[in-house]
């Protein structure tokens, strides 16, 4: 058998019909197509992400986080696409494939909602990057520290050293508080109530130097002595600072707390507590008296 002949053999084999898909005869050339589709849709895939995490690192663009979830839907989305060609070769109607797929995914979205809800939420925080690894947030009235992003759920450490598992739904369907979106600048506030018999102009004085003087605080805003009201027992003040952490927020306002106790102590004004004056009509004093003298 000569050189030709063997060339006509090895070609006839690969239009050796394997079988039919969707009334398309499936040959060894066409399978073989396929195969070569999905390798270089698998290689360019692992091309393009490696290029994605090498161009993201190198500019700081986004976080660890952030990368490995953008790594994983840019493999996904050439995935879909390399075997939608190759689907295509060897011949399976695609418009029947997406119309069956598009029936099952809605079936799997009713059945699956929480989940799914999840993704897209997942999806949508990825994007508009509001809440990112490392930003202190406030979820259900709670200060927690957000360590990883994921898909479906946010992992958060909370200033008791617990691990959170935030759904991803959650930060996006209710309002989250994120004390780092812009900046880690954060307001620290209290109240402290003085006797009415106090001197005003002093306690003003001595808050204000109390205040100023803290070396902890941010010096990007002035700190804030406001006479807030007038209560039932004490003049209140409202006092504030700024803290450049809010993660410390409770270790900052023990602080405050001391510094302004000892600060008016030594200055001579009391700090008012809630008092109750209590008056008896005249018999009733005049009876408590005569017990008093035949006792």
């Amino acid at each position: 058998m000569d050189l030709q002949e063997r060339l006509r053999e090895g070609i006839a084999l690969f239009d050796v019909r394997l079988f039919e898909l969707g009334g398309t005869p499936v040959t060894v050339a066409t399978l073989v197509i396929f195969l070569i589709i999905v390798l270089v849709t698998l290689g360019v895939s692992r091309v393009l992400r490696g290029v994605l995490e090498r161009v993201a690192r190198d500019r700081r663009v986004v976080d660890e986080g952030s990368i490995g979830v953008t790594s994983r839907l840019l493999h996904y989305a050439v995935l879909i696409t390399g075997f939608a060609v190759a689907l295509n070769t060897i011949g399976v109607n695609l418009t029947a494939l997406f119309a069956a797929g598009a029936i099952f995914a809605v079936a799997i979205g009713f059945a699956m909602q929480n989940l799914t809800a999840n993704f897209v939420s997942g999806v949508i925080l990825l994007f508009e990057r509001a809440v990112k690894p490392g930003d202190i947030v406030e979820v259900d009235g709670q200060m927690v520290r957000v360590t990883r992003m994921g898909i479906r759920a946010t992992v958060a450490r909370t200033l008791n050293e617990e691990d959170l598992i935030i759904p991803s739904s959650q930060l996006v369907q209710s309002t989250v508080k994120n004390f780092t979106l812009r900046d880690s600048i954060y307001r620290l506030g209290t109240t402290v109530g003085v006797t009415y018999e106090s001197d005003m102009a002093l306690v003003r004085k001595v808050l204000e130097e109390t205040l100023d003087g803290l070396d902890w605080r941010s010096k990007k805003y002035e700190p804030a002595v406001l006479m807030r009201e007038f209560g039932n027992s004490s003049v209140d003040f409202a006092i504030s600072v700024w803290i450049a952490d809010p993660w410390k927020r409770y270790r900052r306002l023990s602080d405050l707390h001391e510094a302004v106790w000892f600060a008016l102590r030594e200055a001579g004004v009391t700090i008012a507590f809630p008092q109750l004056d209590v008056h008896f009509d005249s018999p009733v004093t005049e009876s408590i008296q005569s017990l008093k003298r035949a006792g």
